[in-house]
């Protein structure tokens, strides 16, 4: 019976503890001049997602929408307390002008610390904090500037080539009449070719060779059905400290080895032959050497949304600047494979939501097509396609432009306070966001927002127009972030994208059949980016 009291007592004793821990910041918020949603025990307000109730898009879009009439509000992601910014001059604020107060992304188990120093992830440009964040920012920018995206260019027009000549063959099999397939395999195939070819030097086709070595590494990596992968990545969200100090690394040891042995084995084939190859691993040999520098002259600065797509974000003075810290093979490493890990789902996406909006949009496709026909015709014989040139195609930029406002793939931009910092609510009042302190900038939520974006769910290419673009409020279109700590790839991701549509368009009509989802809809999920029932879509020859 003693026993038995002892045990109950150790139980209870047990459940309040816990109870205090999951609810001890629950009123975090009362004394800031600021609404706040209310917490659920144990999920805080991220219950809907986590039980798959809500897709990730209404997940972000409803924390967005929990207090219109706010500049900012409270929300709480499980027990951690995190400040919803809707307002777009904070926004500019927070991510701009006060950058140094919010320089670092959330904190996620990627960390560089002591114990995972050697991890890829954590050495990469996204979990990278403070100054060695900086430097490596400074290090890689020069890499991702227009001149540089010119001498890639032939890399990524020769895939676009490589998977228009599947689609025909494909079509061939099936009698001429048209080839169905589902636009997230092929795209992500094709992203695969991409990556293999300009961040890892070698020469992939995975339209002709679908289970080659590369997209067998990438898919184990970006696998959203392993039961492990899943269960890291909930851990690194809601549990980075505990897996920081588990020291878990989100690759396994077959996919570390892998990465980090195609690097090192071509780099060390290039210095030893004297090889040249417009790609990654050349800028970053050239990192590893301090001769990667901005060229000021063929750089001109431009306004943002200029030269190269609308959607195009320019660097800033933190890329800009000279230092003399020496970089590891480990840390290149790591920039090559984030570079790949970044690039491969959301171009995959991208492309399979764009070829979806102009199947169901036949008006838009039409006259798209009728941009790209006259782009090829006007091409001097014995030429191919130009850098220049595809970016000189304007709805081509309007298109891509939508495609990223209607599906915003990074859904929300994350910062963590560095430092205390003094905010006011928009009505006179101040209050200190703490050191420490996570906000989410719901970037769906913006691009939804029918005050920015009238008629929010219609496909509406016209919004990025020369005329209509310059009355975008600057703060409301997201797609590749904002500040200093931007999306250091958008020119790269963008020309994948123009390729793409480009050769397609080009060559064939893109329609919907009785396999593809109409309206399309995301699944419910708190770990998956998924559609409910895939992207299908059918192409016919334009010859034919």
């Amino acid at each position: 019976m003693e026993i038995s009291l002892i045990t109950l007592a150790l139980l209870v004793g047990l459940c309040v503890a816990v109870y205090r821990y999951v609810t001890k910041n629950n009123f975090y918020f009362a004394d800031k001049p600021i609404p706040f949603m209310k917490p659920s025990f144990l999920f805080g307000n991220a219950g809907p997602m986590l039980m798959k109730k809500v897709t990730l898009f209404e997940h972000f879009k409803n924390l967005y929408d929990a207090f219109p009439n706010a500049r900012i509000h409270g929300t709480f992601n499980l027990r951690q307390p995190a400040y919803i910014v809707r307002d777009p001059d904070l926004v500019k604020q927070i991510t701009v002008k006060d950058f140094d107060y919010f320089v670092d992304h959330m904190t996620t188990g990627f960390e560089d610390t002591e114990g995972n120093s050697h991890l890829l992830l954590s050495n990469s440009l996204v979990a990278l904090r403070g100054q060695k964040w900086r430097d490596m920012r400074a290090t890689l920018s020069p890499a991702f500037t227009g001149s540089k995206m010119r001498l890639m260019f032939a890399l990524i027009a020769e895939c676009g080539q490589t998977m228009v000549a599947h689609f025909r063959s494909e079509e061939q099999k099936a009698g001429g009449t048209g080839v169905q397939l589902e636009m997230k395999d092929v795209m992500t195939r094709f992203a695969n070719d991409v990556i293999g070819t300009a961040a890892f030097g070698i020469k992939v086709d995975s339209f002709r060779d679908p289970a080659n070595q590369f997209i067998s590494m990438a898919r184990s990596v970006t696998n959203q059905e392993s039961f492990v992968k899943v269960l890291k990545m909930l851990g690194f969200t809601f549990a980075p400290k505990l897996m920081m100090r588990l020291n878990i690394d989100f690759l396994t040891p077959e996919e570390n080895r892998f990465f980090r042995d195609t690097i090192l084995e071509t780099m060390r084939t290039r210095a030893d032959k004297g090889i040249f190859r417009p790609d990654m691993i050349e800028l970053l040999m050239q990192a590893k050497k301090g001769s990667l520098k901005h060229q000021q002259a063929e750089e001109p600065k431009q306004e943002a949304g200029t030269g190269d797509g609308f959607a195009t974000v320019e660097e800033s003075h933190v890329g800009r600047r000279a230092h003399d810290r020496v970089w590891s093979d480990t840390e290149l490493i790591a920039q090559a494979f984030i570079f790949f890990f970044a690039g491969f789902e959301t171009i995959s996406w991208t492309l399979s939501f764009a070829l979806y909006e102009l199947a169901v949009n036949d008006d838009i496709q039409t006259r798209l097509f009728e941009e790209v026909q006259e782009s090829e015709q006007s091409l001097e014989e014995g030429k191919s396609l130009s850098y220049e040139k595809l970016q000189s195609l304007p709805y081509l930029d309007m298109v891509i432009s939508e495609t990223l406002r209607r599906w915003p793939i990074a859904t929300v931009l994350n910062r963590e306070c560095v430092r205390d910092y003094q905010c006011d609510d928009g009505h006179g009042a101040k209050f200190t966001i703490d050191k420490g302190a996570l906000i989410f900038i719901p970037i769906v939520g913006m691009h939804f927002d029918p005050q920015y974006y009238p008629n929010p769910e219609r496909f509406d290419p016209e919004r990025f127009n020369e005329e209509n673009k310059k009355k975008i409020q600057s703060g409301t279109y997201l797609p590749f972030g904002a500040g200093p700590r931007n999306c250091i790839g958008s020119r790269f991701a963008l020309m994948e994208a123009k390729v793409v549509l480009y050769y397609l368009l080009l060559q064939f009509h893109v329609k919907p059949y009785s396999k593809t989802q109409i309206p399309l809809k995301l699944k419910k999920s708190s770990t998956q980016f998924q559609t409910e029932q895939g992207i299908w879509l059918e192409f016919q020859s334009r010859s034919s």
